[in-house]
């Protein structure tokens, strides 16, 4: 679980974080990003060719955040200057897939998925301090299969 907490507390930061090297990925980071991938299509409602010329977008997007994030972790100030500049560089690639509204969305919705798990998060560890987690971890309709 407090492998969660840490994915939690990385999400909150405004971006991935990778850990101690860049070429291993935790398996849960990708399948969290992938469900972010997901959540943010549907919010869209993103036609299926939009989702395919998303999809390599969104990877480098995130990618390229988690690196700004990972070299500009002890400078605040500096790191959420890097990261609106990723996000400014990503919203005109994602203007070449949809429409600039859309586009502008994307951030949007990555907030609120940040939040819907923030808030995931917190109810599992609410219920499992009062003993009604049951000991395992259950999935939502965020994290369902």
């Amino acid at each position: 679980m407090k492998k969660y907490l840490l994915i939690l507390t990385l999400l909150i930061a405004g971006s991935f974080s990778g850990f101690a090297q860049e070429d291993e990925t935790d398996p849960r980071m990708g399948k969290l990003q992938e469900k972010m991938q997901q959540y943010i299509q549907k919010r869209l409602n993103m036609t299926k060719n939009e989702a395919e010329k998303f999809s390599p977008i969104f990877i480098r997007y995130i990618t390229e955040l988690r690196k700004v994030h990972q070299e500009n972790r002890a400078d605040k100030v500096t790191l959420q200057l890097k990261a609106a500049e990723v996000r400014v560089k990503f919203r005109d690639e994602f203007r070449q897939v949809m429409d600039d509204k859309r586009a502008n969305k994307i951030f949007v919705a990555e907030k609120e998925f940040v939040e819907v798990v923030k808030h995931e998060m917190e109810e599992r560890r609410l219920q499992r301090r009062q003993g009604a987690g049951g000991g395992g971890i259950r999935r939502n309709k965020l994290m369902a299969d």
